[in-house]
């Protein structure tokens, strides 16, 4: 019998079971809207229905890059134990890799693209129910280059945090992994100084100058002391103006000018980040590696 498209969105909504597996279920108990939950429970599938208001705040990230395309990506998943599952860890690498080949827009869009014959929100819910746990794709971002640059991929813990780096100017890839190695250690937010807002500067200069008056600084001398103080801060948020983590006596920019490159971008990804807060110091450990 024919399955409505209305019929099949229905029994997704209840389930959270994919596309192509409701509109089965539907054909095999013949548009029986009860029957066919029955039989994604009986089959296993509609366990993302029950998972949908867990928060995955684990999982990993992957960095790739194939030719001049590169991409990050950020698949959670409920527990660290899942995040260290063998079939998980090929997923979120079979998703950057077909985010490379069809380079979506957004989530939305990856999520209608088809990978291997089936949708990718399909996919994904096939592996909630085998995993046993919810799992989210919950960003990535594409990079391109030309021939000329470089792209730096590094990964830290296992995938806990990922970075991708664009060095102009340069084909050694090994400094700009260097590069993404200093910024998962670092954590920076930008590039340079000309990427941070002037409502930014002006915030951070106002407190500056609060902080200087209420240490009983002279006011005649606080505008000085506040210039100084916002050049240090500038050299902490932005990469290129921070002293390189395996060479402190030179900084990002002049690290990546021996190699006649420069860092065009650099995107840095957390897992978690920003949907639990986390206490963990990952700067240290990266350092130890770098020491090694």
């Amino acid at each position: 019998m024919a399955i409505s498209a209305k019929l099949v969105k229905e029994l997704r909504e209840k389930t959270g079971a994919g596309m192509m597996d409701c509109k089965k279920a539907l054909q095999e108990t013949d548009g029986d809207l009860d029957k066919a939950v029955d039989y994604l429970r009986e089959k296993g599938i509609s366990k993302a229905a029950k998972k949908a208001d867990r928060i995955a705040a684990e999982g990993i990230v992957h960095v790739a890059s194939k030719g001049n395309d590169g991409v990050i990506v950020e698949i959670n998943s409920e527990t660290d134990f899942v995040a260290r599952n063998v079939e998980f860890q090929q997923l979120v690498k079979d998703v950057a890799d077909h985010i490379l080949e069809t380079k979506p827009a957004d989530i939305e869009a990856l999520n209608n693209s088809e990978m291997n014959g089936k949708k990718v929100d399909d996919v994904m819910n096939e592996a909630v129910a085998k995993i046993g746990e919810k799992l989210t794709l919950r960003r990535f971002a594409l990079a391109e280059k030309t021939d000329n640059d470089a792209f730096g991929e590094y990964l830290h813990m296992g995938g806990r945090i990922g970075v991708l780096t664009l060095v102009e100017g340069s084909t050694d890839f090994q400094a700009a992994k260097d590069v993404a190695m200093h910024a998962a250690a670092l954590n920076p937010k930008y590039v340079s100084k000309d990427q941070v807002s002037q409502e930014e500067l002006e915030h951070e200069r106002e407190v500056l100058k609060q902080q200087a008056l209420n240490e009983g600084k002279p006011e005649k001398i606080v505008d000085k002391m506040v210039e100084g103080r916002m050049r240090k801060y500038l050299e902490e948020i932005c990469i290129v103006d921070q002293p390189f983590v395996k060479d402190a006596d030179q900084t990002v920019e002049q690290f990546l000018k021996s190699k006649g490159g420069e860092l065009k971008n650099f995107i840095r990804f957390e897992v978690g980040e920003g949907l639990e807060k986390r206490q963990e110091n990952f700067a240290d450990e990266v350092m130890g590696q770098v020491n090694k």
